[in-house]
C-alpha cells in the first residue's frame, strides 16, 4: 500500500538553522498491516505521520500509495485523498464540545463525494461500542469514550488507512487497553493501521514495530510474538 523511497524532510527555523527531520528514509507498509512507529522525542515520528497523511510534503523522495505518487498532488487533490483514503486519530480528541457524538462523527461526511452517507455515522459508532452514546456530548463521556468517538470519526468514510498519533497518550491504562482492543479488531477486519507511540506496551500490541532515530529507520521487526519485536527495536 505504502512505499516511501529516500524520503527527506528539512525545516528552516526562524533563526535560519536547518533541521533534518527525516533523512533518506525508505519504508514499505503492505495492505492489512498493523505497524507501530517508535522512537525518542525528535526522532521524526510525527513528521513521518504527517507525510503519510499528506499533511506535509517531503523535501526529497517519493511517496507512492497503491502505486500512485501522492506527494506530487496539488492541495485540492491531497485534501480529497485524505478524506477518502485516510482516517486520523490524535492524542487530543478534537471533538466539538457542544455537538453530539453522532454529529462529531458525521462531520467528515460534509466533505465526502459519496452518493449516500445515510447511516454511516451510526455504523461507525456501533463499531467502537458506542451505540448507546449517539446523542451524548463530549462532556458527558469519559476520556476513553471520547477517544472512541474520535476513532469512529476516523472510520466514518471507511478509509483504507488509519493513522494514529499517540492515541492513548491522554488515557488511563484501562481506557488505553480498550482503545487498543479496537485497533486490534479493526486490523483483523483488514484495515491498515499505522500508530505512533512512545509507549512500548502500546507498541507491543502491533504486528510490526519500526524504530526511528535521527530521522532514519534503525530497526524494523516482524516477529510472530510482538514482545520479541520490542526486544529487537529497543
Amino acid at each position: 500500500m505504502i512505499e516511501l523511497h529516500a524520503i527527506s524532510k528539512t525545516y528552516t527555523r526562524p533563526s535560519g538553522d536547518t533541521v533534518h527531520a527525516l533523512s533518506d528514509l525508505s519504508l514499505r507498509i503492505d495492505r492489512g498491516e498493523f505497524v507501530a512507529i517508535v522512537g525518542a522525542s525528535g526522532s521524526g515520528k510525527s513528521t513521518l505521520m504527517n507525510l503519510l497523511g499528506l499533511l506535509d510534503r517531503p523535501t526529497e523522495g517519493r511517496y507512492l500509495f497503491d502505486g500512485r505518487d501522492v506527494a506530487s498532488l496539488d492541495v485540492a487533490n491531497q485534501a480529497r485523498f485524505r478524506n477518502r483514503y485516510v482516517g486520523f486519530i490524535f492524542q487530543v480528541f478534537h471533538l466539538l464540545p457542544r455537538t453530539s457524538a453522532l454529529e462529531n462523527v458525521e462531520l467528515p461526511l460534509l466533505y465526502s463525494d459519496r452518493a449516500s452517507t445515510t447511516g454511516l455515522g451510526r455504523r461507525a459508532l456501533e463499531a467502537v461500542g458506542l451505540a448507546d452514546r449517539l446523542y451524548h456530548t463530549p462532556s458527558e463521556l469519559s476520556g476513553g469514550q471520547q477517544q472512541r468517538v474520535a476513532i469512529a470519526r476516523a472510520l466514518v468514510n471507511e478509509p483504507d488507512l488509519l493513522l494514529a498519533d499517540e492515541p492513548t497518550g491522554n488515557l488511563d491504562a484501562q481506557s488505553a487497553s480498550e482503545v487498543m482492543d479496537i485497533f486490534d479488531a479493526l486490523n483483523r477486519s483488514g484495515r491498515t493501521v499505522v500508530l505512533v507511540t512512545h509507549d512500548l506496551a502500546v507498541a507491543a500490541r502491533a504486528r510490526r514495530v519500526v524504530r526511528l532515530k535521527g530521522g532514519r529507520v534503525v530497526a524494523d521487526a516482524r516477529p510472530t510474538e510482538p514482545k520479541d519485536a520490542l526486544e529487537e527495536v529497543q
